[in-house]
């Protein structure tokens, strides 16, 4: 029997002035803080209602700047906290992956930008992993929101994969196929980078989900 998978998310803490900026130019600091804030806590729900998993948050930032800090800690008590470690993004979710999950051990990472994730959502993923080497989601801006391997060693093939480029997503399919890994590609979600992206995000998001009522908050 396989050992159960690692659910990790990869947060950034939510400060105004370095939270969502292209957000911020429309909607002002503090609301994009606050946004991103909802985002993140959506999407810790969301991964703590996956029973069974192990759940770890790879963070950096100061959460002690970060809007919705109090609600953010609480909600971490029930994650395994890790900070990022690695110079640039690429390299920081290879030892995200490393730190995250024992080698031979499966494990699905996802980022915070994705408020709409579910935990049905969250478990094909999971569950694709059984079949397939590696599971991949893409977003419609060309990124990928989700990263699922066998085997978290897997992940050292994002090292050389430039990351927030409108091709991240094929050179991550195109670097898991150079390592000889069958990928499954699981839904395409949309990424909250900017103004553009709330409504079609906020549409598929859960019903009294926090995203929703700040996104409605700031006026957008």
């Amino acid at each position: 029997m396989s050992p159960p998978a690692t659910v990790l998310v990869v947060a950034k803490a939510p400060v105004p002035g370095l939270a969502k900026t292209r957000l911020a130019a429309d909607v002002g600091a503090q609301a994009a803080a606050d946004i991103a804030a909802a985002a993140l806590l959506d999407t810790l729900d969301a991964v703590a209602a996956l029973p069974g998993r192990r759940r770890v948050v790879a963070m950096t930032g100061d959460l002690a700047r970060a809007s919705r800090r109090d609600e953010i800690r609480r909600r971490l008590l029930d994650f395994t906290v890790i900070d990022q470690r690695g110079g640039d993004f690429a390299e920081r979710l290879v030892h995200a992956h490393h730190d995250a999950a024992a080698p031979g051990s499966p494990i699905v990472q996802i980022g915070m930008d994705t408020p709409q994730v579910s935990a049905d959502l969250l478990a094909e993923c999971v569950t694709a992993l059984q079949s397939s080497d590696a599971v991949l989601g893409m977003a419609e801006d060309g990124g990928w929101w989700a990263l699922g391997v066998r085997d978290a060693g897997m992940a050292r093939c994002l090292r050389d994969v430039p990351m927030s480029q409108p091709d991240t997503g094929a050179l991550t399919l195109a670097a898991l196929h150079a390592e000889g890994l069958e990928v499954t590609l699981a839904t395409q979600l949309s990424d909250v980078d900017t103004i553009a992206d709330i409504d079609r995000v906020r549409a598929v998001c859960a019903a009294g989900g926090r995203f929703a009522e700040a996104t409605r908050m700031a006026g957008v």
